[in-house]
């Protein structure tokens, strides 16, 4: 028992003190790993500046690029995105794929980014690469979902958020408000209709669920219950310019000129230059048999802005007998 205590200490000895030669065993010193956290610290903090300067330092200090690692790079990576240069971004999360290649994390936020900026065909990649690795990971199956309805592939982006609702049935509404999207764009407001109800139920405070939820009340023929979510949605979002002419425009599709032209004139009352309240006052007015006062309402249109689509449709009807 002695003789084996005499041969722990001193091996107890160059454990704790070896300072150099635990780093050769284990890869890293306590050192850089202490130099890792503190980069981190900084960018928890919010000092992204910093945090480029650090994680940089810490990154590119060896030559090895087997030992740089996959964590740092991703939080290089988040930092430049925070300071608004996502090709930094981009170029730190390639690098670091070029020999961190299966690591999910950084596919993901590599992903993202493509994501992001437009780049819908290189996410696309990037996320099956991770779903390749993982095949539930819920970030990749949302983010792929995301590809698709941007690329207008309705029911392919139904694929990946029915598998992604199998695996996250309390998911945030925003996913629900998407997967109800895809339904809409495809006239099935039935399904439409029950995927955005379950979102405005978790969020009604949201505008964006109220006009969706109204979207497939139209569709499914309700006009009353589609004008009063509507209603909703701007009462929830009165800045938003875009809300505002579709209760003309849907009480003009439903047939009800009047109340149209009576809703139309309400909004040219708080915007005179309104270019589609005008183009719904002549619509009404053209209805109603008003042709001569119809036109008037193209020529005020032509007398705004020259290179707008209304503009252009104003010449088109107005020379024409």
């Amino acid at each position: 028992m002695w003789c084996k205590s005499k041969l722990f200490i001193p091996l107890l000895f160059i454990f704790f003190c070896g300072g150099q030669a635990q780093a050769g065993l284990f890869g890293i010193s306590f050192k850089d790993r202490q130099e890792f956290v503190d980069a981190r610290e900084t960018y928890n903090r919010g000092d992204y500046r910093q945090a480029v300067i650090e994680l940089s330092n810490y990154i590119y200090k060896t030559k090895n690029i087997k030992r740089r690692e996959a964590r740092a790079y991703r939080l290089l990576g988040l930092a430049y995105e925070h300071l608004n240069r996502p090709e930094k971004a981009l170029e730190v999360y390639l690098e670091a794929l070029e020999f961190h290649d299966k690591d999910v994390p950084l596919l993901l936020a590599a992903a993202a980014l493509y994501q992001r900026t437009g780049l819908a065909d290189r996410s696309i990649e990037l996320y099956d690469r991770a779903l390749a690795l993982e095949p539930n990971n819920l970030e990749a199956l949302s983010g792929q979902a995301e590809n698709y309805i941007e690329m207008g592939f309705y029911s392919k982006a139904r694929q990946y958020y029915d598998e992604f609702f199998r695996l996250n049935p309390q998911a945030p509404p925003i996913n629900r408000a998407r997967y109800a999207l895809t339904f809409l764009q495809q006239r099935n407001y039935a399904d439409a209709f029950i995927n955005i109800t379950m979102a405005k139920t978790e969020d009604p405070e949201n505008p964006s669920y109220w006009l969706l939820s109204a979207r497939a009340y139209k569709g499914l023929n309700r006009l009353g219950d589609a004008l009063a979510d509507l209603d909703m949605a701007l009462q929830l979002a009165p800045q938003r310019e875009d809300l505002k002419p579709l209760r003309a425009m849907w009480l003009y599709q439903a047939g009800n000129y009047g109340q149209s032209l009576e809703y139309t004139q309400d909004l040219l009352a708080q915007d005179p230059d309104n270019e589609l309240a005008l183009f719904m006052l002549y619509m009404n007015l053209q209805k109603m048999g008003q042709t001569k006062q119809a036109r008037e309402q193209l020529k005020k249109i032509q007398d705004l802005d020259k290179d707008s689509f209304a503009h252009r449709v104003a010449d088109k009807l107005l020379s024409e007998k």
